[in-house]
């Protein structure tokens, strides 16, 4: 075979499925991984951790979300289950937003350097508004109304 050509056939048909397998089951553990167990609450049932980035809208009041202390400062907790990001831009400053990046709609990652990053495409969101900071998503990430009581979050 001359440098010129490249081969083809079936093993380079075998080696691309192997490697579309491959990425299918990491995709499968990653994904698995981010439907963790939050909570052991009883009142949920089996529903809870399935609900994926659904907002727990009508049990807002029943219990908190997370700790003030839970969410650093300049930092921020992704609570996906809930739906929803709690930052602390700054000290005492609690905002929320939704956890669905407004790319091509995969769940934000983590909240690292000032900003909420999407590792799927790289999008990165401020902290404190929302706002986009890179792309290549165009359009910031919806505001969550919060309520802080004592050292509880909840959702408004």
């Amino acid at each position: 075979m001359s440098d010129e050509q490249v081969q083809t056939g079936p093993a380079t048909q075998t080696r691309r499925a192997l490697l579309a397998g491959a990425g299918a089951l990491g995709a499968a553990v990653v994904l698995s991984a981010c439907g963790g167990d939050d909570s052991d609450d009883s009142a949920g049932g089996d529903s809870a951790p399935s609900g994926g980035a659904a907002a727990t809208g009508g049990t807002g009041d029943s219990g908190a979300l997370a700790s003030t202390a839970d969410v650093p400062v300049g930092g921020g907790l992704i609570l996906a289950a809930k739906g929803v990001v709690i930052t602390q831009p700054e000290a005492g400053t609690f905002k929320g937003f939704d956890p669905i990046c407004t790319h091509q709609g995969c769940p934000v990652s983590n909240v690292d350097g000032g900003t909420i990053n999407c590792t799927c495409h790289m999008s990165k969101f401020s902290i404190t508004d929302g706002s986009v900071k890179s792309g290549p998503a165009t359009t910031a990430l919806a505001a969550k109304e919060l309520k802080v009581d004592g050292d509880q979050i909840t959702l408004a």
